[in-house]
């Protein structure tokens, strides 16, 4: 027992014999893989959580509470001593990162008390530390800098139980902060905590294990900051009114006897209203004083207002400048408005663009004018309203130059001002227009709704023509809003209406051309569509004017943009595209200006009815002759094309109703039907940029407008003229007729193609000029893309469709020349007749007919329907010939006049570069051969050999052609012999 020993305490750096003997098993107590669950986290932790999420939770703790925190352990003081959690703080007080560099700091060092320091406490209030707590080792230096400091009352005095006060402990608790370090050495006897905002830790020894580290920059800005306002916060809990605080906090100068100036007590009112916020806390009853202080802020509110209404009546700017600034930094921290802000809204509210409006009168954009008839029409004359326009924007502009010299940006003056104007000044002005042109008419109502919407968005330019579209603060989008909001009690109905008026015009131009039809030819097509196009595109890029300002243009006033382009799309004059004269039914006129135009002579037609889908037109209905037809001089003085004159001129007795086939469709009338439907889609488009549900119903009204355009010139003009074309094709006779060269109703309808190819392409530019902006092209699910798909396929259906009654009719015409044409004795010519070896007579009219027609087509439509075309009257013509070789006698000279006539044939289907069909008249081209073999053995091989003809042939089709040789009974039985192998002597057997 003698040689035992107690185990020696060990130093405060040292490890004792347990710590030893914990080390040594270390290894083995630890375990293998880390205990909490998922994968380990990266960097120091405090429990469960991460150092930067402590971090974010202290950010946001009162500042009274941090002495508690901080003492709870070091990993938590030192946290709450972290720059970044100051720096935050200070960003939101505005202050720069130490009391030297702080721009608040600086601006109030002068008006702000001399703090007053606290006294010591006395040293029972400290407690001592154990060295081996981990709750803190706290240092014996003396190196509290400012542990003296009075960091304000929390609580009323109160007995704590301990012989001192509750002030004290609060002043205790906020003060006493525990610092993030450890004793360098040696035992504590007795530890004493330092300051909470004097955390300059013990100097370390040499070698110590735990440096600590001095308070940074922020920290010390925030403590000086802090300091200085805690004596104005005692002003506030000790002021019985909102007058006496301001008396309180701004009290007057010994000097001027004066209070301070009206921007010093802004500063310092801004200064504690970021103090006592939610976000700071900095004492425990900042509630308290912040109501007080808003009470004090709204009281100080008055006081600039009245003074900005002294200097505005004196016109003095900078004092207005200096009272409205004042007002509005107090009342932005204070959480209020800008609507709210009595100065700024004062001020506009004594504007006297509000006051003045009433000399003018909205009603007198609608006038009276005298027609042709002499009666009294109402039309629009916005002159009225252009002064009135004039006059308020004149007026906003110098009320608005002061409003941005005098006000601060960010209370944004002029925007309240413009909502103002927008609905009290110009919407006022522009409710009663509205409602009296609604009631006139509703075309006048349409253009009445799109000029003022134009005329009320020059407000929008001139607001930012004030502010500038440099600056952030007021935003394009922002005083747009105003406008919008303003107009938007008119446009449901707008939009509705407008629609509405669209398809009733739209009908109304199909029907009358259903009524009286013009006539347009020429010589060609491919001139007249190209000149058609140009003429198109730039009447489609002109210039639009939306406001009416005369009378001259007031119902035009939609498609008028300059005087050279009064008639917008009603200056393009379809008879004018031709560039020549038609095929006879044209000639050139003088209109007595020098200008060449073309006109119809007086003739009789007989009547072609147009009717809707369920009218199909028989022959024998159009027969009757009715006295109607139109000139298709139009005066380009004329600025509505609805208004043509239509002269009813007599068509020739000989005429017959197919002659007229191209009428069914007009390139007039497709550019009514686009220029009515552009007439309502440039008003619509004024509200394109209308955000929102109304922007939504805006451009759902555009698409709406197009397609009804679609629709009628589909369904109601082309697919009814090319079903009544097709009809009148069938009813085609080629023996009734005298010419064989041309098929008068497939020349017509070829002539519809043509107007039809470019209607649609007109309608194509249409679509790329003024709808692609608000069509996704590629959205094949989008309702414009699947109507102009569907209008496509209807004028393709219509165009196949009259194309095969087309080809019928051609057929039909190229096989009555052959028959008419060819003679008798053409392929069996008297013996010792010399032979021309050139193409019959039949066989060249042939070919002209079929070239002539083909070659119309061309450009008329797309590829591949030409290409099927081609195909199609190949195939048929191929089927001609051999009805027609089965019909003739020939002999062997004449067998030489077959194969010159299959070689132009071949020639023709070469020409039109459709190798299936040249493949087959190649084919048809060698049967030529089987008339010109004499020998009857040899022409029984060539019978027999199926590859000669490609496989188009089989041996009986080759049978079939050659019993027409003149001397078949010859040799009808060598070759069936050679054929069959056989023999009618040998084989048959008569029983």
């Amino acid at each position: 027992m003698d040689k035992w020993a107690p185990i020696a305490p060990s130093k405060p750096g040292g490890l004792s014999t347990t710590h030893a003997l914990s080390a040594r098993f270390a290894s083995v107590l630890k375990p293998s893989k880390p205990s909490t669950r998922g994968s380990v986290s990266v960097g120091p932790s405090i429990g469960r959580w991460s150092e930067e999420e402590v971090l974010r939770i202290i950010g946001f703790l009162p500042i009274s509470d941090l002495p508690n925190v901080a003492r709870a352990s070091r990993s938590l003081a030192k946290l709450v001593m972290d720059e970044r959690g100051w720096e935050v703080r200070c960003k939101l007080l505005e202050l720069g990162a130490d009391t030297s560099v702080s721009p608040r700091r600086d601006g109030l060092q002068k008006l702000l008390p001399t703090p007053k320091k606290a006294a010591a406490f006395p040293s029972q209030h400290r407690k001592s530390i154990q060295p081996d707590d981990d709750f803190g080792d706290f240092s014996t230096q003396g190196n509290d800098t400012f542990e003296d400091v009075d960091f304000g009352d929390f609580e009323a005095a109160k007995p704590n139980g301990r012989g001192g006060s509750t002030k004290e402990q609060s002043l205790l608790e906020f003060d006493d902060l525990p610092l993030p370090s450890r004793p360098t050495g040696g035992g504590v006897s007795g530890a004493r905590t330092t300051g909470f905002f004097a955390l300059t830790p013990a100097t370390p020894k040499p070698g110590g294990p735990f440096p600590s580290h001095p308070p940074g920059p922020y920290y010390r800005a925030y403590k000086a900051h802090h300091l200085s306002l805690l004596p104005l916060c005692q002003h506030l809990r000790s002021s019985p009114s909102p007058s006496s605080t301001l008396s309180l906090l701004f009290p007057p100068s010994p000097i001027t006897a004066l209070p301070p100036p009206l921007p010093s007590q802004s500063d310092i009112l801004l200064s504690l209203l970021l103090f006592l916020s939610p976000r700071i806390q900095p004492l425990r009853d900042w509630g308290f004083l912040r109501q007080a202080l808003l009470a004090a802020a709204d009281r100080f509110d008055s006081t600039c207002l009245v003074a900005f209404e002294v200097s505005d009546e004196k016109k003095d700017e900078m004092g207005m400048r200096s009272a409205a600034e004042s007002s509005w930094k107090v009342w932005e921290a204070g959480g209020g408005g800008r609507d709210q802000w009595e100065c700024g809204r004062v001020w506009v509210e004594k504007r006297e663009v509000f006051y003045d409006t009433t000399r003018w009168d909205p009603l007198e954009n609608i006038v009276k004018v005298p027609t042709t008839t002499g009666a009294m029409t109402k039309q629009l004359d916005f002159t009225p309203m252009d002064a009135f326009m004039t006059h308020v924007l004149e007026a906003f502009r110098i009320d608005a130059q002061i409003a941005n010299t005098v006000f601060p940006a960010n209370a944004r003056v002029i925007l309240s001002f413009c909502d103002r104007v927008a609905s009290d000044v110009i919407g006022e002005y522009i409710h009663p227009l509205l409602s009296q042109a609604r009631a006139v008419s509703q075309d006048i109502f349409l253009q009445a709704t799109a000029a003022t919407f134009v005329q009320a968005w020059k407000l929008v330019d001139l607001v930012m023509e004030v502010v500038g579209e440099e600056q952030t603060v007021i935003h394009r989008t922002q005083v747009e809003d105003s406008v919008f909001q303003m107009f938007e009690v008119h446009l449901d109905e707008y939009l509705d209406d407008e629609t509405e008026w669209v398809k009733q015009h739209l009908e109304e131009i199909c029907r009358v051309w259903e009524q009286q039809p013009t006539f347009l030819s020429s010589s060609n097509p491919d001139q007249v569509k190209r000149n058609v196009l140009a003429g198109f595109r730039d009447a489609l890029l002109l210039p639009v004017t939306i406001v009416p300002r005369t009378v001259t243009f007031g119902v035009n006033a939609i498609v008028t943009g300059s005087s050279q382009a009064v008639n917008g799309l009603a200056m393009l004059n379809p008879q004018k595209w031709t560039g020549s004269s038609g095929r006879g039914q044209l000639v050139k006129e003088s209109d007595g200006s020098g200008e060449v135009v073309f006109a119809i002579p007086e003739e009789k037609e007989k009547e072609i009815e147009v009717g809707h889908e369920e009218e199909k037109e028989k022959s024998d209905e159009m027969s009757k002759p009715t006295p109607s037809e139109s000139s298709l001089s139009v005066p380009e003085t004329d600025a509505n094309p609805k208004n043509h004159s239509r002269t009813p001129t007599p068509l020739p007795d000989e005429a017959k109703p197919f002659d007229r086939l191209q009428m069914l469709i007009s390139l007039d009338t497709a550019l009514e039907l686009i220029q009515t439907d552009r007439d309502s889609l440039k008003r619509a488009e004024t509200f394109a940029r209308y955000p929102g549900r109304y922007g939504h119903k805006v451009r759902e009204a555009i698409e709406e407008i197009f397609i009804l355009m679609l629709k009628a010139a589909g369904d109601r003009h082309i697919a009814p003229g090319f079903r009544i074309a097709t009809n009148q094709m069938s009813t085609y006779k080629p023996a009734e007729h005298e010419e064989t060269t041309s098929v008068a109703p497939l020349l017509q309808f070829f002539e519809l193609v043509h107007i039809g190819d470019t209607i649609q392409s007109m309608v194509q530019v249409y679509f790329d000029k003024e709808l692609a902006l608000y069509v996704d092209k590629t959205d094949f699910s989008n309702a414009v893309m699947r109507e102009k798909k569907r209008f496509e396929s209807v004028l393709d259906d219509a165009v196949a469709a009259g194309l095969n009654a087309g080809i019928e009719v051609l057929m039909n015409q190229v096989e009555h020349i052959i028959l008419v044409k060819t003679g008798p004795r053409e392929y069996y010519p008297v013996e010792g007749t010399p032979l021309d070896l050139g193409p019959t007579n039949g066989c060249r009219e042939a070919i002209k007919c079929l070239e002539m027609h083909c070659d119309l087509l061309k450009g008329s439509t797309s590829k591949e329907v030409l290409e099927v075309f081609y195909q199609e009257v190949g195939i048929r013509l191929q089927a001609i010939l051999q009805r027609h070789l089965k019909r003739q006698i020939i002999s062997l000279e004449g067998g030489f006049q077959i194969i010159a006539d299959l070689n132009a044939y071949h020639s023709f289907v070469a020409s039109l570069k459709q190798q299936r069909i040249t493949d087959d008249f190649s084919n048809l081209k060698m049967l030529g051969h089987v008339y010109i073999v004499s020998d009857a053995k040899d022409l029984a091989q060539i019978v027999r050999d199926v590859t000669r003809y490609g496989g188009t042939f089989t041996p009986e089709d080759i049978y079939e052609f050659i019993q027409r040789r003149s001397d078949w009974k010859k040799i009808e039985k060598t070759v069936d012999k050679a054929m069959y192998a056989l023999s009618v002597k040998e084989d048959c057997v008569i029983m």
